[in-house]
């Protein structure tokens, strides 16, 4: 029986069987996913299992050397085996089960992970500081920084500054204004920022419509990179909290469809705690950089 942790950015999940644990704790700004991993595990309940598939935000798409993921799942759970996987690799794997496409996992950061015939490409993945465009804190981040703006005068504000007052007025509560805490506002304003777009506030359209593209740019790279061509017909799912906005996810499609027409897009099959689980159950050896396996003694 595998257990299966999902750790991202904007919180955790824990699935063991039919025991669910979900937990606000994620890995924050410039946290090592090690560390984080570790707090979360402490914040739990006890459990056991033998074999641990750990889906981790924060590999930049190469999975570092796993022998202290390892021994953390040993001293927590007990494990002698532990799958540390790429956030990206997980959800393809979830959504997709194993056909040719695209996945293109939206939370916090951005990932993309395409396959096609054995062949995988990753894209993105890079951190908040130099890349995850158009996902959670891209959005949230430079929305409030806009909002800010009209507050100080720069600019004619047009109505973003009002649906942003919770947004600035916990800005203004923070102690240290670019620490993690900082971060998670931006990732938790992304949908104020969709919702704002929506409702018709020419800036937020601005960011979104932006965030939009950049994505779109992100899955076509993806699928190039897997040794796909502009006229395959390859599956695109696109998943994660700031697609649960249609309209975002319709001007992604758009974008993406004009560079390869025959693209098919569908429904994510799972995420990534599910791919996880897949992984911990049928991928049993290494496929490099997104996959690592470490192994415990059990003396």
């Amino acid at each position: 029986m595998v257990l299966s942790v999902d750790l991202g950015q904007s919180g955790s999940r824990i699935r063991l069987a039919e025991k669910n644990i979900t937990s606000a704790r994620g890995k924050l700004a410039g946290e090592d996913p090690l560390l984080a991993l570790r707090t979360v595990f402490e914040s739990i309940e006890k459990l056991s299992a033998d074999t641990v598939a750990l889906s981790c935000t924060g590999f930049n798409g190469v999975v570092p050397d796993v022998s202290t993921y390892a021994l953390l799942c040993k001293e927590f759970f007990g494990a002698t085996k532990v799958a540390v996987i790429d956030d990206g690799l997980a959800g393809f794997i979830g959504a997709l089960q194993g056909r040719s496409g695209v996945v293109l996992s939206i939370g916090g950061g951005v990932v993309s992970v395409g396959g096609k015939d054995g062949a995988f490409a990753h894209r993105d993945g890079l951190g908040s500081t130099f890349g995850d465009e158009g996902g959670g804190f891209w959005l949230g981040k430079l929305a409030i920084t806009r909002a800010l703006a009209f507050r100080q005068g720069r600019g004619k504000d047009d109505g973003l500054l009002e649906l942003f007052q919770r947004q600035v007025a916990a800005y203004d509560q923070l102690q240290i204004k670019n620490a993690a805490d900082a971060a998670t506002l931006a990732i938790n304003s992304a949908k104020t920022l969709l919702d704002a777009a929506d409702s018709n506030i020419a800036s937020a359209q601005e960011i979104r419509d932006r965030g939009a593209q950049l994505l779109a740019d992100t899955v076509i790279a993806t699928w190039l990179g897997a040794k796909g061509a502009t006229s395959d017909a390859p599956l695109i799912a696109i998943h994660g909290g700031p697609s649960s906005n249609q309209s975002y996810v319709t001007l992604i499609q758009g974008h993406i469809a004009k560079a390869l027409p025959q693209a098919k897009f569908v429904e994510a099959l799972g995420d990534n705690l599910d791919g996880a689980t897949w992984i911990g159950e049928n991928m049993l050896n290494d496929s490099p950089p997104l996959l690592r396996w470490g192994r415990v003694n059990i003396n």
